[in-house]
């Protein structure tokens, strides 16, 4: 059984934490999965939990993320790439998740939806799709615990960068900097090996790692965290840190 929550990791120990993309993973050996990354030092799991008409797919359910809930001690970064964000809010909280993320695109009442996360005792977060100016999240910076980045139009795994996606990494960083906001910011979609270094350069927090990283077919789970951590040194580097 997993352990309390309060006993759970942190999951800002580090300074660039490593979320392994769920639906990327074998869903039909999904416990096989989670156990090797656990060996590898994760601690935080990404779910992209989607409904088919805010993106047109659906590749997890509430079910599964209720059922991993008691097969490993990982902290939970939901993704909600949903229309009807309080009803999946609600559904999810129950779940002992640490981190929820709603997009500025779908939230008819964004304020009051992260206030609710907030409520449940979880971090509360807003993602912005590519071409959604960081301006969206302007007047909510006080209810925010981290900033999510879509690198990639939402919805599918395996796609390319959207090149812009890169400044604006940095851009919100300086936004949020200015603002006096230093809050992690995550980044999702085409986390390549190659790409981590100009990410966390630009100022990237928490990697979602897929099929380019985390789940790249050239090596075990073991070997792409390891290539993964030395992309992440060579972006901190840069990055100054």
């Amino acid at each position: 059984m997993p352990t309390p929550e309060s006993q759970r990791p942190n999951i800002t120990d580090k300074k660039i934490s490593i979320a392994p993309s769920v639906m990327c993973a074998d869903l039909c050996n999904l416990e096989t999965d989670i156990r090797e990354l656990e060996k590898s030092g994760i601690n935080l799991l990404h779910f992209d939990l989607m409904d088919a008409h805010f993106v047109p797919n659906m590749p997890i359910g509430l079910a599964l993320i209720e059922q991993l809930r008691q097969k490993t001690d990982c902290a939970f970064d939901i993704h909600l790439m949903v229309e009807n964000n309080d009803f999946f809010v609600e559904a999810v909280a129950n779940l002992c998740v640490q981190q929820i993320a709603v997009h500025a695109e779908s939230a008819t009442h964004l304020d009051r939806t992260l206030s609710v996360i907030q409520a449940h005792g979880i971090k509360a977060g807003v993602a912005l799709n590519p071409a959604t100016p960081l301006s969206a999240i302007a007047y909510v910076i006080d209810r925010l615990d981290f900033v999510l980045i879509m690198t990639v139009n939402p919805g599918f795994a395996g796609q390319k960068l959207v090149p812009s996606t890169l400044q604006k990494i940095s851009d919100c960083r300086s936004f949020l900097n200015e603002r006096g906001a230093h809050l992690p910011i995550e980044v999702d979609g085409n986390v390549s090996f190659e790409n981590i270094p100009k990410m966390v350069a630009a100022g990237a927090d928490i990697l979602v790692g897929g099929t380019s990283s985390v789940f790249h077919k050239s090596g075990s789970h073991a070997e792409n965290i390891q290539q993964i951590h030395q992309a992440i040194s060579l972006g901190l580097t840069e990055r100054g840190m």
